[in-house]
């Protein structure tokens, strides 16, 4: 029988994606990939307002992120990363 994904999958699965978009465009190891994408989330934390700042909490948790959010950082994070290839 199939499940729909839980909310925490889904962001995990945005979360690789980046990770993996970052690999692809960079030629950066999974592991830097990975680095990245926390130095540049904690550093946009400081650059937010608190209530925006929490949510990237909860999506570094694991414990949710309202899709609009995501896609923003998504996107947002592809064009410096696009902008660099």
């Amino acid at each position: 029988m199939l499940r729909a994904r839980t909310r925490q999958e889904s962001d995990l699965e945005a979360m690789k994606e980046l990770i993996n978009t970052i690999v692809q465009k960079t030629g950066i190891s999974q592991e830097d990939a990975q680095k990245t994408v926390q130095v540049v989330l904690g550093f946009l934390k400081t650059k937010m307002p608190a209530p925006f700042a929490a949510q990237l909490d909860s999506f570094l948790s694991g414990s949710g992120l309202p899709q609009q959010t995501g896609d923003f950082l998504k996107s947002k994070v592809g064009e410096v990363v696009g902008a660099k290839a």
